[in-house]
């Protein structure tokens, strides 16, 4: 089934929302999509959202809070936020037609007041210089993160003002403008590591889901053969026979340089596997 068009769910977007996006990629600072499951559930904690959000930090902020509400409603859908946060058109646009059909499927009727669930705050769109700010990486963000108080300093009255305090002042500016790069630097490497945290929780989610596909087909195939070795009147034919001996022929096959562990043994990545 074909989703909807960019056009149409951004207009869907701002009619339901009160705010004034212009493309389906300004969705990847993850504040509407907070807000769309609100207008759904009314207990999306609206005040750590930062609907004007610039900084990746932010976004990754914004997808936190969209995660756990997932979570406390039992939604499985993986959240794809290292592909969302790039505020590229395509992922984000999928995600939102998606989110579009659940909340088709549960949204209870009646007015949602969406600048009240808010605080009343705006929800000014973030830029496209903004969006592709944030998609060039963390490394950038920290050091315009870095860069602001430092500049702020420079806004103290001058030392001359204040004499016989010149030099221990002068120590105390220089020891606030390092503490404050410190400070903006370990913001940015924190979010850089929440960043990884949910694209490796993205990923184990994925990886989880198609395992346990593949592990289904493998029993149901496993099933039908051993039925047929049984009892030549089970009703499987030759023919089937060997396409479910194909199929899990590909189950089981393997790329160059893997080697199977012998039976009882665990796989050495299952016991290593450390994030």
């Amino acid at each position: 089934m074909a989703g909807e068009s960019r056009t149409e769910l951004l207009q869907w977007i701002n009619q339901l929302l009160d705010v004034g996006y212009s493309k389906v990629e300004q969705c990847g600072s993850g504040a509407v999509y907070c807000q769309i499951v609100d207008s759904i559930f009314g207990d999306v904690p609206m005040a750590k959202v930062k609907m004007q959000a610039k900084q990746e930090y932010e976004y990754l902020a914004n997808f936190r809070v969209l995660q756990n509400t997932f979570k406390a409603h039992g939604i499985d859908k993986p959240i794809p936020v290292d592909r969302l946060v790039r505020c590229k058109m395509q992922d984000n646009l999928e995600f939102l037609q998606w989110l579009k059909r659940f909340w088709d499927m549960n949204f209870p009727g009646g007015e949602y007041d969406a600048v009240g669930r808010r605080g009343g705050a705006g929800a000014r769109a973030p830029s496209a210089a903004g969006a592709a700010r944030a998609a060039v990486g963390v490394g950038a963000g920290a050091a315009a993160a870095a860069r602001r108080p430092v500049a702020s300093t420079s806004r103290a009255p001058p030392a001359a003002a204040r004499p016989g305090v010149r030099s221990s002042g002068g120590a105390r500016s220089s020891s606030a403008a390092s503490s404050g790069v410190d400070a903006a630097a370990l913001e940015a490497l924190t979010g850089q590591m929440n960043e990884m945290k949910l694209s490796v929780e993205g990923l184990e989610k994925e990886r989880d889901f198609y395992f346990n596909k593949l592990r289904e087909i493998e029993i149901i195939i496993g099933a039908r053969l051993e039925l047929a070795e049984q009892d030549e009147e089970s009703g499987v034919t030759e023919a089937e026979k060997e396409t479910l001996l194909q199929m899990q022929q590909i189950l089981y096959s393997t790329e160059e340089g893997f080697e199977v562990p012998e039976d009882g043994q665990e796989l050495v990545g299952d016991e290593e596997e450390t994030f």
